[in-house]
């Protein structure tokens, strides 16, 4: 990886810095990663604890069982990890980078619990953007919208 990425919960309360990923992009379909994200899947990357860095903020933590721990923002909710004790690397939630599309997927597991939905996906009629299409019913939603923008900032939230 020749450049740092950046990522952090939707409110900005919470950043981090990645220098390096494992060769592990990827979702789980797990029922806990389900249950811990609230949808169909987690989307992953591990990044090795030695090139990784909380730049602002620390996450809230919930043992999801013996030896796993999971982190959020405590303000906005935003699932940021999951990580096995044992394991030298904290396991990101690609949605939370600033550029999730630079990290693209490598394989799934927790095919058990896999959800018919997602092969629905292809399937489904597409709308576009919701701006495009309602544009006076979600003016207020973008205009106050709270949503850290995607890079870094030294003034968040703005005053």
């Amino acid at each position: 990886m020749s450049e740092a990425l950046f990522g952090g919960c939707q409110c900005g309360k919470i950043r981090f810095v990645a220098h390096s990923l494992l060769d592990n992009p990827h979702v789980c379909h797990c029922r806990m990663c389900q249950k811990a994200v609230g949808n169909f899947f987690a989307a992953l990357v591990g990044v090795p604890l030695s090139d990784f860095s909380w730049t602002r903020g620390q996450p809230s933590v919930f043992r999801s069982s013996e030896f796993v721990e999971r982190g959020f923002c405590s303000n906005c909710g935003t699932p940021l990890f999951f990580k096995h004790d044992k394991n030298k690397h904290i396991s990101l939630s690609i949605g939370s980078f600033d550029e999730p599309k630079k990290i693209p997927l490598k394989f799934q597991l927790g095919m058990e619990n896999r959800l018919p939905q997602v092969d629905q996906l292809r399937e489904l009629k597409d709308y576009g953007t919701t701006e495009d299409n309602d544009p006076d019913g979600f003016l207020a939603i973008k205009v106050s919208n709270r949503q850290h923008p995607d890079h870094e900032t030294t003034d968040w939230p703005e005053k």
